[in-house]
């Protein structure tokens, strides 16, 4: 991959692969998966196996994709959290427990991926309901983030951050830490988006362009949240 070419980013919550027609389509996810075409795609509520069915299973078994999996529950019919596929080289991942006492499990997937001439740091996320748990999540983010400031050429943040306050702290200090405002579209609910609940942060943030939403029938009836798109020029 050419380094002059953008990187297609993109974080999308497929909420199991349940549509809001009710059904459960792991195909349907796929195929909006692969018209998203992107180099780096975050996904959140994903089922690893449901009954058989496994949605990542197919980009597992590619060798044009590498797969991380962020489990925050273990289920009986199989792990459910986040998860990041790449078409860069993985050089480096760990998870960063974002859970706090008395709140659903969370976490965070902090990969290094290889680009021509250098190394991207790439941090997927799935935030808490709660204003005083999501603000938790942001001070742990943050001291991830400042920690490894030299160590990576440019930092992408992205997922499903359910902060429904525009000027809440949260979204405050991640916009004065990237110096951005995180700018995005409203992503949910799909059928009649209202909320930016699904962002992009790049650092340094001029690199970020292009963020969109995929708004077909498809992706309003796949999940209850559309998938969020951006353009990374390295």
């Amino acid at each position: 991959m050419a380094a002059s070419v953008p990187l297609r980013v993109a974080s999308y919550n497929i909420h199991g692969c349940v549509g809001t027609d009710g059904c459960f389509d792991p195909a349907r996810v796929q195929r909006l998966i692969d018209r998203i075409d992107a180099d780096i795609l975050a996904l959140q509520e994903v089922e690893t196996d449901h009954h058989g069915d496994d949605v990542l299973g197919c980009y597992r078994q590619s060798p044009d994709w590498q797969v991380i999996s962020g489990p925050t529950l273990l289920r009986e019919q199989g792990q459910y959290g986040n998860a990041l596929i790449t078409r860069l080289p993985v050089l480096d991942y760990h998870l960063i427990d974002l859970s706090v006492g008395g709140f659903e499990a969370r976490s965070a997937i902090r990969a290094v991926l290889g680009y021509p001439g250098c190394r991207l740091e790439v941090m997927a996320t799935h935030l808490g309901l709660s204003p005083a748990e999501r603000r938790e999540q942001v001070r742990t983010l943050l001291g991830v983030l400042q920690t490894g400031t030299g160590e990576v050429d440019a930092s992408i943040l992205l997922g499903d951050f359910n902060e429904w306050f525009l000027w809440g702290r949260p979204l405050r200090w991640l916009h004065r830490h990237f110096g951005s405002r995180g700018a995005t579209p409203a992503t949910f609910p799909s059928r009649y988006p209202l909320f930016r609940l699904d962002r992009i942060w790049v650092s340094p943030p001029a690199r970020l362009t292009g963020v969109r939403t995929l708004r077909t029938s498809r992706a309003r009836r796949a999940s209850d949240h559309l998938p969020v798109i951006g353009e990374v020029h390295i």
